[in-house]
């Protein structure tokens, strides 16, 4: 019967396998270090981003602006004139100042806003008194306008009579748009005025329709860029 072999370990070969063992065991817990702190270090980043500044405020941008609101566009230039959301606020208030009057309110190419009123609506036949339904329109032009706002008044009429009655009458009629402005506050040397009698047609002087479409009073509230 043979007897059992007796495994013998030297104490060089124990300690060899010891620090073996140690080494594996330390590379180990270093992978586990380098691969834990680049986590923690962007779980950090991402908190950090959603909570509030010292004074209260939120670190996200638009994080002030009301629920549902959408934040506000900044103004655009074009030739030379700015268009900001007071500019659309205000168009949007012509229009309904307007509404039934067959006054065309629009935003122009060059970044002006331009209202269109015809002529017969605002004043009676030759005549350059204004007639009550401009009123209200003027109003809204007038009211809370801009320092930087500049405004020009430009009169036309049709071709029937001439350029020696049409050219001062088309200019009368501008300058009692001006006028009717200074007198609810708004700045003289902020208008300019000017008369192009039926020189400026936008529709045939062939018939009544289109006659009608010339006569016509057009005001440009414009924001110049500089």
């Amino acid at each position: 019967m043979r007897r059992p072999r007796v495994l013998t370990v030297h104490a060089a070969d124990a300690s060899r396998v010891l620090r073996v063992s140690c080494v594996s065991i330390e590379s180990r817990r270093r992978l586990m270090v380098a691969v834990t702190l680049p986590i923690l270090a962007i779980g950090v980043l991402l908190t950090l981003g959603g909570c509030t500044t010292m004074d209260g405020r939120s670190g996200s941008p638009g994080a002030n602006a009301p629920i549902g609101a959408a934040p506000e566009a900044a103004p655009t230039a074009v030739g030379g004139n700015l268009w900001s959301s007071r500019m659309e606020e205000r168009r949007q208030a012509l229009i309904q100042a307007g509404a039934g009057a067959g006054i065309s309110v629009a935003r122009t190419a060059d970044n002006q806003l331009k209202l269109s009123v015809p002529a017969d609506a605002s004043f009676d036949i030759g005549r350059s008194e204004l007639k009550p339904a401009l009123r209200p329109v003027l109003d809204e032009v007038s009211r809370n306008l801009d320092d930087t706002v500049r405004v020009t008044i430009v009169g036309h009429t049709d071709s029937s009579a001439g350029d020696a009655v049409n050219g001062p009458l088309s200019l009368d009629r501008a300058e009692a748009v001006r006028e009717y402005l200074v007198h609810h506050g708004v700045r003289r040397g902020r208008l300019l005025v000017e008369g192009r009698g039926g020189r400026q047609p936008v529709a045939s002087n062939a018939t009544e329709a289109g006659r009608a479409a010339n006569r016509r009073i057009e005001i440009f509230l414009s924001q110049p860029a500089s």
